[in-house]
């Protein structure tokens, strides 16, 4: 029986997702060559590729709707320098919500003034600012979605009246939105698509003629959508299980069906952390994510009994990023209900016992 996987990413995948891949892997499409051996410009990969990309636009319903969608390397980290060199002229508006947006303000400050309109450092990071404004006057608004660290997810998404672009490693496909609000969408792909390797942009093809400044070739968005994410070799293997990724959400219903199935997961963790006085949730309860929920032991003493009890229960990547400590429950798309139960049960073991 495989583990209960919270892994925070790379993370747990479907197994039907996982069976297929490695199925590929030793003889793709009947072909009786492995998908790590064919060309990426070959018709068998051009068709994965299109299909991904087509895929991703119609998961967040902006199918002919002045989209494009690439597959890149480098990870979200390489998309805090590009939206900046790309975008970032004069002035740039960032909201500061944890470790990831922090780094992404350190890149874009190599390319013009930053505005941090708020920031939720002063309380280590543990709920999602409000009431701020973004003035009129900058190129964009940067915000990321969901923070893996900390456990914060932003509920709403400001209107402003430049372009709006967010980080949404953590969380993309996971609930629905309207996502036609937003200009740039990136994402890392380990958190809810496929293993890392791969980055998704979803880009409004209108904000490409903001492109002003000379760009380096890799770091040039407008290339790479006259290339369709083909200027260079992509990740073959982490665009494909991407694909499989989507086409299995797909067949579940979609981001409306899979959103309840993360709010269930969500509402019994959380349920429990409030309930049992041996924890302690760590974050604003209005801001809480579905993804990672991240709580601390009430008494230091008990958490030698508590990882013995969840390693025994086959309970893998449970422990908080080493920058904070805790713990942290992530909850991926592909994680089962049934895992979140068996946490549960660890958790009231443990309060049994105590």
């Amino acid at each position: 029986m495989k583990k209960h996987n919270f892994s925070a990413g790379p993370c747990i995948l479907p197994e039907t997702v996982l069976q297929k891949a490695s199925e590929a892997v030793v003889n793709f499409n009947n072909d009786d060559l492995s998908l790590l051996e064919i060309s990426h410009r070959s018709a068998p990969f051009v068709e994965v590729i299109e299909k991904v990309r087509a895929l991703a636009l119609e998961h967040l319903s902006l199918t002919d709707k002045g989209y494009k969608a690439l597959f890149l390397q480098g990870g979200a980290s390489s998309q805090f320098l590009m939206t900046a060199y790309n975008f970032l002229h004069k002035k740039a508006a960032y909201l500061n919500t944890g470790t990831w947006s922090s780094k992404a303000i350190k890149e874009a400050k190599l390319f013009g003034e930053l505005e941090e309109v708020a920031s939720s450092a002063d309380k280590n990071f543990s709920y999602i600012p409000k009431n701020y404004t973004v003035s009129k006057d900058v190129d964009y608004f940067h915000c990321t979605s969901n923070n893996t660290i900390y456990g914060t997810q932003m509920k709403e998404f400001p209107e402003v009246e430049v372009p709006l672009i967010c980080d949404m490693s953590s969380d993309i496909f996971s609930r629905q939105l309207d996502f036609s609000k937003f200009d740039l969408i990136y994402a890392g792909a380990q958190k809810n698509m496929g293993p890392a390797g791969a980055t998704l942009v979803v880009i409004k093809e209108e904000l490409l003629d903001k492109i002003c400044r000379e760009v380096p070739s890799m770091l040039n968005y407008k290339l790479h959508v006259e290339r369709d994410s083909m200027f260079n070799t992509p990740p073959v293997f982490s665009v494909y299980v991407s694909m499989l990724t989507l086409e299995w959400l797909k067949d579940l219903g979609g981001i409306n069906f899979i959103e309840g199935v993360n709010q269930k997961k969500a509402a019994l963790l959380y349920k429990e952390i409030d309930r049992n006085p041996l924890f302690n949730g760590v974050v604003a309860t209005e801001d809480r994510s579905i993804m990672n929920a991240t709580f601390t032991l009430t008494n230091d003493q008990l958490k030698e009994r508590f990882d013995s009890l969840w390693q025994e229960a086959r309970i893998n990547g449970l422990d908080g990023h080493r920058s904070v400590g805790g713990y942290r429950a992530s909850m991926y798309n592909a994680l089962p209900l049934y895992s979140v139960q068996a946490l549960v049960d660890v958790m009231q073991e443990l309060e049994r016992k105590a």
